[in-house]
């Protein structure tokens, strides 16, 4: 399937006041072939992304947030209009073309289905850096066959970033450009780049300590990166992703993204990810062994 059926992405533009003109790109006169039965889902996961992004930009750096956790002392959950209008953007088309698909979403929850497939949604990943205005969230929408997550997008549409996964294939997807991905190879603990989104994600003692041993043994850390260093690891920039907490809508579009690029990802076990919690990933499959050892020491 030609990639190029995604509509084109944004150019967004802003002055010092504040002002956006969004001038829409034609699609990408190149293609990539992405083998039956998956043309056909991520066909729809790019709409999906497109019609999230038309309900997102609007309110970038321009929005008040609410707090999820109510009274409770002491804690912060945001989510804003943005976060809730592009889920509802998601699920209308889903609902409207793909009915007996289940669906899971960070803002409204589960949906039962008839298929064997359920959607994974997470409309804006990063919620805290759309609020303060940092371009480091993305609009993540992954498809689950029942087996395994096979389809996934991440989508990024201020800066016009697109990413996408599928079994034995990924791509970065900017306006007309399509490049393919694929990890780099980093065996040695020491010349790695280390990401996660915060250290607070780290709760436990133990998961404390992994988080120490990497900064202290690897070359560079990054912090606040969100769903963008999982991509980036994909795209051959970023060596490891160390995180603990996640749910299932926030690593499982990301999964064939990195996967599609030659990456590992599972817990922090060596099993499957898709179910959240503790994740590692890592661009190089020598390299993951090397911290799945550190981490079961």
């Amino acid at each position: 399937m030609p990639l190029g059926t995604c509509r084109g992405v944004f150019h967004f533009h802003a002055d010092v006041a504040g002002s956006r003109a969004i001038a829409p790109i034609k699609d990408p006169s190149m293609s990539l072939s992405v083998p039956t039965p998956y043309d056909e889902l991520v066909s729809f996961a790019c709409r999906a992304a497109d019609a999230a992004r038309d309900a997102i930009l609007p309110h970038f750096r321009n929005v008040a947030p609410e707090d999820k956790t109510g009274d409770t002392p002491n804690a912060f959950d945001p989510v804003t209009i943005a976060d809730k209008g592009a889920e509802r953007a998601i699920r209308t088309l889903i609902e409207q073309e793909r009915p007996a698909d289940a669906i899971l979403g960070e803002e409204y929850g589960e949906k039962d289905g008839t298929s064997g497939g359920r959607w994974v949604i997470d409309p804006i990943d990063g919620t805290r850096a759309f609020i303060a205005g940092m371009p480091t969230w993305g609009t993540l929408i992954g498809y689950h066959d029942g087996k395994a997550p096979v389809v996934g997008v991440m989508d990024q549409g201020f800066v016009g970033d697109r990413f996408v996964g599928w079994p034995g294939g990924a791509a970065l997807v900017r306006g007309e450009a399509i490049t393919p991905l694929k990890t780099r190879a980093c065996p040695d603990l020491g010349d790695a780049i280390f990401a996660c989104t915060t250290p607070e994600l780290f709760t436990t003692p133990r998961e404390q300590d992994a988080y120490d041993t990497l900064l202290r043994e690897t070359k560079m850390l990054r912090l606040g990166t969100d769903c963008y260093a999982y991509c980036l690891l994909a795209h051959g920039l970023i060596d490891i992703v160390l995180e603990a907490g996640l749910k299932p809508f926030d690593i499982q579009a990301l999964i064939p993204i990195i996967e599609g690029a030659g990456g590992v990802v599972t817990d922090w076990r060596g099993g499957p990810a898709e179910h959240g919690g503790q994740v590692l990933a890592a661009g190089d499959p020598a390299l993951h062994e090397r911290v799945l050892g550190l981490l079961r020491a």
